[in-house]
């Protein structure tokens, strides 16, 4: 937080609007690392049946769609001021949105769906399909011509290529701090899910006894 605000220089076009990118990029970079880790423990649970493997990509969804959120609220913001609008029904907006939105039908389906396998699995099935839009949204600000500017960490130049040097390394900090909150709420979510499943399992033992 302070190097966002003391460190960083203050962007000569955009001005303090910009440092907005400390907090948008970031929580960008956590909704699709997120997405890849559901994608990933989907995977693995259709391959393995293991319940832990479907606490994994629950978790990291129910992580996921808060970040995803906050990149929906954080881009308008930073726009207003620059396209003079809050939102265009750009590419990379756009598919971003569909994210989200796979984001929420992965957590209504299991919120409505009956506990166990088959609740397991279609979201298995939702969580592999729609891992299909993240190479989406990364490649849209090269595939077409849209609002959005183009990726300003990994460059065809280079790493952070055309960056201030104070601002690469800001934003490299904010990433990590990101990713670490990240493993922080995961850690705790699993525990959490995993402590349901153990009280689950005593309250059916208790209900056989009798």
């Amino acid at each position: 937080m302070i190097a966002i605000f003391l460190y960083a220089p203050t962007e000569k076009t955009e001005g303090m609007v910009q440092r907005i990118m400390y907090f948008h990029i970031p929580s960008a970079w956590i909704a699709f690392f997120a997405f890849f880790v559901v994608f990933l423990c989907s995977i693995l649970y259709l391959w393995k049946k293991d319940r832990e493997w479907d606490i994994y990509a629950m978790a990291s969804a129910e992580i996921g769609v808060m970040f995803c959120t906050l990149v929906l609220i954080t881009g308008p913001i930073w726009a207003k001021p620059i396209w003079g609008t809050w939102w265009v029904w750009d590419a990379r907006l756009t598919s971003t949105l569909v994210l989200w939105l796979i984001y929420v039908a992965y957590i209504m389906l299991r919120l409505q769906s009956e506990a166990g396998s088959m609740r397991a699995k279609y979201a298995a099935v939702i969580g592999i399909v729609g891992f299909l839009d993240i190479p989406l949204i990364h490649f849209s600000v090269l595939w077409w011509r849209t609002f959005h500017p183009a990726p300003k960490i990994i460059t065809s130049e280079g790493l952070g290529a055309g960056m201030d040097t104070s601002m690469l390394i800001t934003l490299v900090i904010s990433l990590g701090a990101f990713t670490l909150i990240y493993f922080l709420l995961m850690g705790q979510r699993v525990r959490i899910e995993i402590m349901k499943d153990e009280i689950d399992r005593l309250k059916r033992e208790r209900y056989t006894a009798h």
